[in-house]
């Protein structure tokens, strides 16, 4: 009997089956299991009903069949050995200590940069040809959703929050913040506006969470020309009292404050992370 590494139950027994012998027929993974292969079938149907197991035809062999239509044979797909774990981030962060150990701590910093330019690619033009933050912001989100990262733009107060329900390397910027203060400075450049990371999943929050502030109460009173530090009154409101409403509100529905406080030698974008 095939012991279950990953996962419990038949289903998963029968998977790692196919991963272990695959391409196999159902009669041999029911030999394997002890079980009929009416009941094996069933669970290899329900395999390749969510993408995790498919059909191959049988290999040609030099002997001669029987008669009737050779069996089909079954094996895993990409989607299906994730099941049994797999050591990308593991990998990625050893590859990141060793460049932070012979190139330095600026070498793991551009990697970083280059990481965010690959990520966004081809779609940067679709993201910086809005004119208003806002539009660009919801651009933003298709992208980065298109790329796996579940982003969403909520639109609320004095800004856009931008909130990643997904994070594929959050595994590994939880030891290198670096490539969430890279993604960071790259929003605000891309944005055309300063960003405040507010949440990220790398520290234990449930999402990240950038804010994006559409209107500064402090620039438009710098611009009116009053003196920096007065209580200027802007859309009914003192300075003062927009800023905390920005800082106390919170995130939009959903999303949640980071309290670890500002890191060591953090992006000036990422006050909050």
């Amino acid at each position: 009997m095939v012991p279950a590494a990953s996962g419990t139950g038949t289903r998963a027994l029968v998977a790692r089956v196919l991963m272990e012998q695959g391409p196999v027929t159902a009669a041999v993974v029911a030999a394997e299991l002890e079980l009929t292969e009416a009941a094996v079938r069933r669970h290899l149907d329900a395999l390749i009903a969510d993408g995790e197991a498919e059909v191959r035809a049988p290999a040609r062999s030099a002997r001669p069949r029987g008669r009737g239509r050779p069996a089909r044979e079954y094996l895993l797909t990409d989607t299906g050995r994730v099941r049994f774990g797999h050591g990308y981030d593991d990998l990625a962060t050893q590859a990141l200590r060793f460049l932070a150990e012979t190139a330095g701590e600026e070498a793991v910093d551009a990697f970083a940069r280059h990481r965010v330019r690959e990520l966004l690619g081809s779609d940067l033009d679709a993201v910086t040809a809005p004119a208003e933050p806002a539009e660009r912001v919801e651009a933003l989100a298709r992208v980065l959703s298109a790329r796996g990262y579940a982003a969403q733009a909520r639109h609320g107060g004095f800004g856009v929050q931008l909130c990643q329900h997904h994070c594929p390397v959050a595994h590994v910027a939880t030891e290198f913040p670096e490539l969430c203060e890279a993604e960071t400075r790259a929003f605000a450049e891309l944005l055309g506006t300063h960003v405040q990371r507010l949440a990220t999943i790398a520290r234990g929050d449930a999402a990240c969470t950038t804010h994006v502030p559409l209107e500064d109460p402090e620039l438009l009173a710098r611009a009116r020309g009053k003196k920096q530090g007065r209580s200027v009154t802007v859309s009914g409101r003192t300075t003062a009292q927009v800023r905390q409403v920005q800082e106390e509100g919170g995130p939009a529905d959903g999303g949640t404050f980071s309290h670890h406080g500002p890191r060591k030698g953090g992006s000036p974008y990422d006050d909050h992370s």
